[in-house]
């Protein structure tokens, strides 16, 4: 039954494991997760320019322990946080409880499910650092597609795949300055942008603007740029 399952979910359940084990540390912003607290204010400023956050419906799709979906949801924006990561869901509601966070709710499904369960549901959706963690990005694409009204916003975040990245991005953040724990990305699984703006395309989607994100590690400061060799953002929108 579980083999069954897992063809059928567009999910690894090594990278469900990996991220369940490390769920109670997520709202610490001295863990694993600190990087995550630290480009956050970068990527909510960034979507809620262009998206317009306020009373706005949101899906955070892949939420994790909610550091995002929170977020949009203290903006102004009614948020849903998606993922398959049981217990990094039941921190992210525990923390909405104890922060008395307004209209954010969590849900264990996946995007193709909510796709087809929602579709059309939403005014802005989310995928961020997470195409780079499933079997099949193209199908959370599509899936994002679907659940985004005509003349809603879409935004994506993933890391390049070139040998700048690998050293970067896997050398540099896991084994050299242990910004990450050590496995958290494999490097085969990452998305060059091409690929990306192909996926969206075949979506039905307009690429609207891809940012690169910048890290300076002596000063710790995260910036958006053009240079998109190693992290970056995407903003698509369906026609309206």
């Amino acid at each position: 039954m579980r083999s069954a399952m897992n063809q059928t979910l567009n999910a690894d359940p090594q990278e469900l494991a990996k991220f369940s084990e490390l769920a109670h540390r997520w709202w610490d912003r001295d863990s694993e997760f600190a990087p995550l607290h630290a480009i956050n204010p970068l990527r909510l400023g960034w979507i809620d320019g262009l998206a317009g956050l306020p009373g706005k419906r949101v899906v955070d799709i892949g939420c994790g322990g909610g550091i995002l979906a929170d977020s949009m949801a203290r903006k102004g924006a009614s948020v849903l946080g998606i993922d398959l990561a049981t217990k990094a869901l039941r921190v992210a509601q525990l923390h909405a409880l104890e922060a008395a966070t307004p209209n954010v709710e969590y849900r264990e499904t996946s995007a193709e499910a909510l796709a087809a369960e929602q579709p059309g549901g939403f005014d802005v959706v989310t995928c961020m650092e997470m195409l780079e963690h499933v079997p099949k990005p193209e199908s959370v694409v599509q899936a994002c597609a679907t659940l985004v009204k005509p003349g809603g916003w879409v935004f994506f975040s993933t890391i390049n795949r070139n040998p700048k990245s690998f050293l970067f991005a896997i050398v540099g953040a896991e084994y050299v300055l242990n910004l990450l724990p050590r496995g958290t990305h494999e490097y085969l699984k990452f998305i060059r942008p091409s690929e990306l703006a192909r996926w969206t395309r075949n979506a039905r989607l307009d690429l609207v603007q891809q940012q690169g994100m910048q890290y300076n590690p002596l000063t710790r400061r995260y910036w958006l740029s053009g240079d998109t060799s190693v992290n970056y953002l995407v903003a698509a929108r369906r026609p309206a």
